[in-house]
């Protein structure tokens, strides 16, 4: 608890700053913010996170399936090919589906030779719906992929033997004891696409935080925009609330005693030649339509001679803080997702809410925020690198603390109560036998922190150290100057450096898992 409070403590600075701005907040700045456009911008923003969420289960839940319980050809292949999607920032996502899919685009040429002139207009809700859902549902095919594989294959075996199909057996068995993998991944993409900035811009579709990017910039006076982000503020603290309720109280682990074991795969039969072509059209579509629209303004920049050179301070820049902000949103996340999954009460709900409040906001509030409390009260953190990996944590702990929170409501406490009644404290017995059943919710929960870090934008351009570059800002250099061949180097190299720990990922948590059933076998 001590150290969750801790965790909140730091959390609570961007809210601090705003309330200290809304406070200061008069009649005018309040009338501004309390108009019918207002509530028009909360609703479009709900729909289009619902929407999205939705989408995303639609997508990533069967994918998950797919690849981790059936005999889906080369679904190793496949489980590393659907998850790249997610090394792809969302601004450079809808900018690639503007250059193939909007007016004048790579499609639109092709097109006009045989005679077809004009393609809809993909701008506003449909682009902003298409580019989030298609660079988001990554997060819930990995937390769903991990938490099949930590599901204790008996029931579904059991199931199977009363005489229920694969179908029966999945939605009666199998779907209930996934509530919090799909659950964790909906509540990441639900906040994701609430405080995501750049699709939105880029597809000219009116959200909330489009209005507090508006007010920030263009107004001298920053009230207005602090209202605003509280209102964001509260409207995932509904989400949260919502996803709580959905959870329930439900147990999720074993009672009984039991080894877990490698499952047989599911036949797929004549069901094989659509689930190949459900996964062919995602990654055609997610994955290689973007690398494609990269590689073509790549070519081009060669082609009329401009300068391509490999950044590789950026991308070293880039690794640092990355990888920085990764092990210390997990260290942050354990203590939340204990609590979480093992207590309840008043305050336990609240550090978990507030856990998960920066994640909330736009990455320029937190960063305003932070610069607001460095400059006042700690000028040597100012513009220093240990406060960019801090602001990280603040924009992406709920990606560490979920994966953890999920693991730990598949694991029963009686392990841990056994390993208490045998003398040992509880710091051993976390790291003895914890740490190693939960490997998957650390390694996941690693992992979407670093990825999601190499592509932060707003938080890194206001915080970093004179001089010091990302590889998201020599993208945004060359994307807001309107020379995307310069652009197209640095996310290409993004795009490769964050997909190696991917592949990775996904290897090392089929490995974790047999590391599993051997430490449990062990401890039973």
């Amino acid at each position: 608890m001590a150290a969750a409070l801790l965790v909140c403590a730091v959390m609570l600075l961007p809210l601090a700053y705003l309330i200290v701005r809304a406070a200061e907040a008069d009649s005018s700045s309040w009338d501004l913010i309390l108009r019918m456009r207002t509530v028009w911008l909360g609703l479009r923003s709900a729909g289009l996170a619902l929407a999205v969420t939705l989408a995303g289960v639609a997508i990533g839940l069967p994918l998950a399936w797919l690849t981790t319980r059936t005999d889906l050809p080369f679904r190793r292949i496949w489980a590393v090919l659907v998850a790249l999607p997610l090394v792809i920032p969302s601004y450079v996502g809808a900018f690639a589906l503007l250059g193939s899919l909007g007016q004048g685009g790579m499609l639109a040429g092709v097109l006009e030779r045989i005679g077809i002139t004009s393609l809809p207009d993909i701008t506003g809700y449909p682009g902003a719906f298409l580019a989030l859902t298609l660079f988001t549902y990554p997060y819930i095919f990995l937390l769903v992929a991990a938490g099949i594989r930590g599901l204790d294959p008996s029931l579904e075996e059991a199931s199977r033997s009363l005489g229920h199909g694969a179908w029966t057996t999945f939605r009666r068995v199998t779907l209930p004891l996934l509530k919090p993998s799909i659950a964790a991944g909906g509540l990441l993409v639900a906040l994701y696409t609430l405080h995501d900035f750049g699709a939105v811009s880029l597809m000219r579709f009116p959200a909330f935080t489009q209005a507090i990017y508006l007010q920030y910039k263009g107004a001298f006076d920053r009230t207005p925009a602090a209202i605003l982000s509280l209102m964001l503020v509260g409207l995932a603290l509904i989400v949260l609330v919502m996803e709580r309720r959905a959870r329930g109280r439900a147990r999720y682990y074993r009672s009984g005693a039991g080894t877990r074991r490698p499952v047989t795969p599911i036949a797929l039969g004549r069901w094989k030649w659509p689930a190949l072509a459900f996964c062919t059209t995602i990654t055609l579509i997610a994955f290689v339509m973007p690398i494609s629209v990269i590689l073509f303004w790549l070519v081009r920049g060669i082609r009329v001679g401009t300068e391509v050179s490999v950044m590789w301070q950026a991308a070293g820049g880039s690794i640092l803080v990355s990888a920085g902000a990764a092990v210390l949103a997990v260290i942050a996340g354990i203590p939340i997702a204990m609590l979480s999954a093992r207590h309840r009460g008043g305050l336990v709900s609240t550090a978990e809410k507030l856990s998960y409040s920066g994640y909330a906001l736009p990455g320029l509030v937190v960063a305003l925020s932070f610069v607001f409390f460095a400059a006042n009260f700690t000028p040597a953190l100012y513009q220093s690198l240990p406060l960019v990996i801090v602001a990280y944590v603040v924009l992406f702990l709920p990606q560490a603390s979920e994966p953890l929170r999920g693991a730990l409501m598949q694991l029963g406490p009686r392990i841990e109560e056994a390993g208490r009644a045998l003398g040992r404290r509880r710091l051993k017995v976390f790291t003895a036998i914890v740490a190693p059943l939960i490997s998957r919710g650390l390694l996941v929960g690693g992992a979407l922190v670093f990825l999601t870090a190499m592509k932060e934008l707003p938080a890194t351009l206001l915080l970093r150290p004179t001089g010091f570059e990302t590889l998201a800002t020599r993208v945004w250099t060359g994307a807001s100057a309107g020379v995307y061949s310069k652009a197209a180097a640095p996310a290409l190299m993004l795009i490769v450096i964050c997909a190696i720990p991917l592949y990775l990922l996904v290897r090392r948590v089929e490995v974790a898992q047999l590391e599993v059933q051997e430490i449990e076998v062990k401890a039973e």
